[in-house]
């Protein structure tokens, strides 16, 4: 809907607003500058413009997921058990990346004119969600799997595994171990917690668990806590999240207890079949905080927004009290118009 154009290429992960040069002064890792949107400030503008229509405005921090980072900071990325590095996934307990991501945190969601933010990423990436014309398909890795794919070995990770009394070593071997009949053509069914217990043994699938786990806890509450330190009163923070704590991605895995008692609440990924909705609302239901369900409206991305109406009522029969409305900025005419209707008649 530009007035001129119909393709913009976003070349790496970027903030959309000018960054405090005092913050970042002589640090190797800062947030990147945008190019492909005029002006300096572009957040700032789109602000001003919506509250002057009315709308109330929040914030969208991404946070554990830069390429450009990993490929000019390689030390940074999540190093898996074969050694290959994710450069778009850099690993959260390194301290010079967990500084990073929290001083980002702090200075991107609390803008001018924002009365919330959502943080996404805010926790551990890893295997899926990959770089540009990623090519893995070929290869049907299993939650378990992907688990094992998405553990991280560098340096700091490895004494992380042995302060949970394991060799890092012999986890690396099992890993690989575990994941040949994979590569082999043979699959991976194996899901949930006692999947991953029965790849690694309870032993080790235990440690890799506690370290991970801790590792996140630590940097959603330090994430969280810059962010209201920076934000006036009653700025809302929420996270995008997965109920099951090993997953790893855009929807970060919490713990619900913990992360109720961090932030205001979690925006969940509601599209899909009831059993979905069903999955990652449950287990927050009557735990209090604010429970947003997110859903793709775009059809020719998978979203469903003609049957908007029935999901969202779902979704509220589960316990959510909010609604997301994903990439409804790239929907075509007649998805927005079903998204509307679907709305006047939410009410």
């Amino acid at each position: 809907r530009h007035p001129a154009h119909r393709v913009v290429t976003a070349e790496h992960a970027a903030v959309l607003y000018p960054p405090d040069p005092d913050r970042w002064a002589g640090r190797a890792l800062a947030p990147y500058r945008q190019s492909w949107t005029p002006g300096d400030d572009p957040y700032g503008e789109a602000a001003e413009a919506l509250a002057a229509a009315g709308l109330e405005v929040h914030s969208w921090v991404i946070l554990a997921h830069s390429s450009r980072l990993g490929a000019e900071h390689p030390d940074t990325s999540v190093v898996n058990a074969y050694g290959d590095r994710y450069p778009w996934a850099p690993c959260i307990a390194r301290p010079a990346v967990r500084d990073y991501l929290v001083d980002l945190a702090a200075e991107a969601a609390a803008r001018p004119g924002a009365h919330g933010t959502e943080l996404e990423s805010c926790g551990w990436y890893g295997f899926a969600h990959l770089h540009a014309h990623d090519k893995v398909a070929g290869v049907g890795l299993g939650d378990a799997a992907q688990y094992l794919m998405s553990l991280c070995f560098c340096a700091v990770c490895r004494e992380g595994y042995g302060e949970e009394g394991v060799d890092p070593e012999t986890l690396s071997a099992a890993v690989r171990r575990a994941l040949e009949p994979v590569w082999s053509g043979g699959g991976s069914p194996e899901s949930g917690r006692d999947g991953i217990a029965k790849l690694l043994g309870p032993e080790q699938a235990d440690a890799t668990l506690a370290w991970r786990g801790r590792v996140a806890r630590t940097v959603q509450e330090a994430a969280v806590a810059a962010v209201r330190a920076a934000a006036p009163p009653g700025f809302q923070v929420l996270l995008h999240a997965d109920p099951v704590p090993y997953r790893t991605g855009a929807n970060v895995g919490v713990e619900p207890d913990h992360v109720l008692a961090v932030a205001d609440g979690v925006v969940l990924p509601c599209t899909g079949s009831d059993a979905v909705r069903e999955a990652v609302l449950g287990p927050f239901a009557g735990r209090g905080g604010v429970r947003a369900a997110n859903f793709g409206v775009v059809t020719g991305m998978g979203g469903s927004p003609r049957t908007l109406e029935r999901d969202a009522a779902h979704a509220a029969s589960l316990g959510a009290d909010q609604l997301r409305l994903y990439h409804a900025g790239l929907a075509s005419g007649p998805d927005l118009e079903a998204v509307a209707a679907a709305l006047s008649r939410l009410g």
